[in-house]
C-alpha cells in the first residue's frame, strides 16, 4: 500500500465507473474493496505525503501506512458513510481526496512525538511563503469541496471564498437580490462541510472546511 507505484485514479466527474465502484462496495460485491483499496491507495499515499510535506513532518513507512489505513477506516465507519456520501457531482477521486486529508491532518495533529518527527522549518524562510502554501492548501480543500454543489451554489463559493467578491459585486455579476446571497453561501458551506466530514444522525455541523470560508462584508 504505501509504494508510490500504487495505482492513481483518473476518472472525472459524474464518472460511472466511479458510481459503479461506490455502489459495489455498499452492497459487499466479491472483491469490490480490493478493487477500491487498489484503485485509492496511490491517491491515499500522495495525500499523506502532502500533508507531511505541508506541516514539515516526517513520517516513516510504516507511519504512513498506519495513517492509509486510518483513512480507510474512515472510509468504511458509520456504515460507510463517506461512499454512501458520495453524490457523483465530483470525481470520486476529487471526494476521496478531501477526505484523506482531513483525516491525516487529524491523525497527524494527534501524533505521539515518538511516531512523528518534526522537522524545524529551513533558515530564513519567509513568513509570506508559509502563508501562502497555507493558503494553496485551503484552496485546494475548497476547490475539492465544491463537487458537491449544484453549478450556481458552486459559483457564489467561488466568487466569494475564492475570487473576494463582496456580496454587492456578486449580486451585479448574478443577478441575485443581494439579501438571499448570505442565505445561498450559507447553504453551499453546510453541503461543502457534510461532503468533507459526514456526520451521524443528529451529531451537530462540522466546522467549514477551511478557515477562507468566513463571511466576507457586502461591498
Amino acid at each position: 500500500m504505501s509504494g508510490p507505484g500504487a495505482n492513481r485514479a483518473t476518472s472525472g466527474p459524474g464518472s460511472p465507473d466511479d458510481a459503479a465502484l461506490v455502489e459495489d462496495c455498499l452492497r459487499g460485491a466479491p472483491h469490490a474493496w480490493d478493487r477500491f483499496v487498489e484503485r485509492f491507495a496511490g491517491l491515499f499515499h500522495h495525500v499523506v505525503d502532502r500533508t507531511c510535506s505541508q506541516r514539515r513532518l516526517a513520517l516513516s513507512a510504516a507511519d504512513r501506512d498506519d495513517v492509509i489505513a486510518e483513512i480507510l477506516v474512515e472510509v468504511l465507519k458509520e456504515n460507510a458513510a463517506v461512499l454512501r456520501g458520495f453524490a457523483g457531482r465530483s470525481s470520486l477521486a476529487t471526494y476521496l481526496a478531501v477526505i484523506a486529508r482531513r483525516t491525516a491532518v487529524r491523525m497527524l495533529s494527534h501524533a505521539d512525538a515518538n511516531v512523528v518527527r518534526v522537522e524545524l522549518p529551513k533558515t530564513g524562510e519567509p513568513a509570506a511563503d508559509r502563508h501562502a502554501e497555507h493558503r494553496r492548501a485551503d484552496r485546494e480543500e475548497i476547490e475539492g469541496l465544491m463537487g458537491c454543489l449544484e453549478a450556481d451554489e458552486a459559483r457564489l463559493i467561488r466568487l466569494h471564498h475564492l475570487e473576494a467578491r463582496s456580496y454587492g459585486e456578486i449580486s451585479r455579476l448574478t443577478g441575485l437580490p443581494l439579501g438571499s446571497i448570505g442565505p445561498a453561501l450559507s447553504r453551499a458551506r453546510q453541503k461543502m462541510r457534510e461532503a468533507g466530514q459526514p456526520l451521524p444522525p443528529g451529531q451537530p455541523s462540522a466546522p467549514p472546511p477551511a478557515t477562507a470560508l468566513g463571511p466576507r462584508a457586502a461591498g
